[in-house]
């Protein structure tokens, strides 16, 4: 008796092993990679912040960037001089804001914590308000220190040269911004649609929710035949 309740015991601690295994698989898409995402933009860019504020905020928002491995690249077109000078399209304010999100990401790698910051200033740009973009700290809830040690110092100047050295290394080229690349492919105008593209390139199972709707499963389906 006493060895048959070993037995049942056991067994009973194997089911349940297994089933937290299973779970877990479903939760994380088993046998797929995550869709390698870039986005290169610049942060006084109203397309870039409108793209930041409703297009990746709604990724966000649906789970599709559970299954991203993504990248932002704060630079766009600015441009380095011969003694290492950057200047920017919308002028000093936009040079600061770039090394200031690329501060954040240096920061806090954990792209929902930067993310949530670079959100917020976007937030700001789209309101004609992005001096006030310190406030992100408090709204966020996070420590301003190794930001702003970061921007006002070398460390700043350097990660923006590296972004910098990585928009100009694009093939093919960046022609405008943002400049959306999935799985390594530039989705040039279409880049409004990129959770569609997500979708289409997540080989993970079971089907990502957000991309189970009717609508994205058409432009799948169009995308499919390309």
């Amino acid at each position: 008796m006493a060895r048959d309740l070993h037995h049942l015991l056991l067994l009973a601690a194997l089911l349940q092993q297994l089933s937290a295994t299973s779970a877990g698989d479903v939760a994380t898409g088993s046998g797929g990679e995550k869709v390698h995402v870039a986005i290169y933009y610049e942060s006084l860019c109203p397309y870039s912040a409108r793209f930041v504020t409703n297009h990746l905020l709604k990724a966000y928002r649906d789970g599709l960037l559970d299954a991203a491995d993504l990248t932002l690249v704060p630079y766009g077109n600015a441009k380095v001089d011969a003694h290492g000078a950057i200047t920017c399209q919308h002028g000093p304010d936009e040079c600061l804001l770039n090394t200031v999100q690329a501060c954040a990401i240096d920061a806090w790698p954990d792209v929902k914590v930067h993310l949530g910051f670079i959100y917020c200033v976007s937030d700001l740009v789209m309101k004609n308000r992005h001096r006030e973009w310190e406030s992100c700290f408090q709204k966020q809830g996070l420590d301003p220190k190794p930001v702003t040690e970061c921007y006002k110092g070398e460390r700043g100047h350097n990660l923006s040269l590296e972004y910098g050295r990585q928009t100009a290394e694009l093939v093919p080229p960046h022609q405008f911004v943002p400049w959306v690349v999935v799985d390594g492919k530039p989705l040039y105008n279409d880049y409004g649609k990129f959770e569609a593209y997500i979708c289409k390139a997540y080989k993970g199972y079971p089907l990502l929710e957000a991309c189970r709707s009717p609508g994205m499963e058409a432009e799948n389906d169009v995308y499919g035949r390309l």
